[in-house]
C-alpha cells in the first residue's frame, strides 16, 4: 500500500513520464504501458496532470516507440530469423506464413495489435520483419497509437473520478470494492 501511495504523490513532472513508458513496449521492451497510462490518467483525475497532456504523450509515445521497432525488425529481424541455427528449417516457415499474413491482413493487424497486450509489444517488430510498406505502417500504427490512447486514457481518467467520488462519499468500503474490482479487471486483461 505504501508504494501506491508513493505513486499517488508523484509531482506533477514525474507523472508525465508515466505514460512515456508506453515507448519502451512498443519498441518491443516488456514494460508496463497500458498499466502506466491508466495510472497517469487517475493522477489527472486528481487535478495532479492534465489529461489532455497524458494522452498526447501517450499517442507520442506509443507512435514513437512503434516506428523504432518497426526499424529495428527491418534492419535485424529477418537477418536473425533467417541465420543459421537451432530451428532454422522451422522459423523460415514462420517467415513464409507471416509474408503471407502481413500481405493480405497488414494494415488490421498493425491498428489491432495495438489494442491486444501481448500483440502490443512485438507488431511494429513483425512488420519491420516482414517488410511492410513503411507508409502503410505509420498511418495504421499512428491510427492505432491515437485511439488506444485516447480510449485508455479516458478509461482511466472517468474510472479514476468515480472510484475517488465513490471513496469521499462511501468511505473505506468502497475504497475495498474499487481495489477488488482492480484486481478483477487486471486479472480479467491478463487472461
Amino acid at each position: 500500500m505504501l508504494a501506491i501511495g508513493a505513486i499517488i504523490s508523484v509531482s506533477s513532472g514525474l507523472g508525465y513520464l508515466l505514460p512515456a513508458l508506453i515507448g519502451l513496449e512498443s519498441m518491443g521492451i516488456p514494460s508496463p504501458g497500458e498499466t502506466a497510462l491508466i495510472l497517469a490518467a487517475v493522477l489527472a483525475s486528481q487535478g495532479k496532470l492534465q489529461i489532455w497532456l497524458v494522452i498526447v504523450i501517450a499517442s507520442a509515445s506509443a507512435i514513437v516507440g512503434d516506428n523504432i521497432g518497426y526499424y529495428l525488425g527491418h534492419k535485424l529481424g529477418r537477418k536473425v530469423l533467417e541465420a543459421p541455427g537451432p530451428l532454422y528449417h522451422r522459423r523460415l516457415k514462420v517467415i513464409g506464413a507471416g509474408d503471407a499474413f502481413f500481405k493480405k491482413h497488414g494494415p488490421k493487424a498493425v491498428f489491432i495489435g495495438r489494442w491486444i497486450a501481448l500483440v502490443r509489444f512485438a507488431i511494429a517488430w513483425l512488420a519491420g520483419i516482414e517488410h511492410m510498406r513503411f507508409r502503410t505502417f505509420f498511418v495504421y500504427n499512428a491510427l492505432g497509437g491515437i485511439t488506444w490512447a485516447t480510449a485508455n486514457g479516458l478509461v482511466g481518467y472517468y474510472a479514476g473520478k468515480a472510484a475517488a467520488d465513490a471513496i469521499t462519499h462511501y468511505g473505506v468500503y468502497a475504497a475495498v470494492l474499487v481495489a477488488l474490482l482492480a484486481v478483477a479487471w487486471i486479472a480479467f486483461a491478463m487472461w
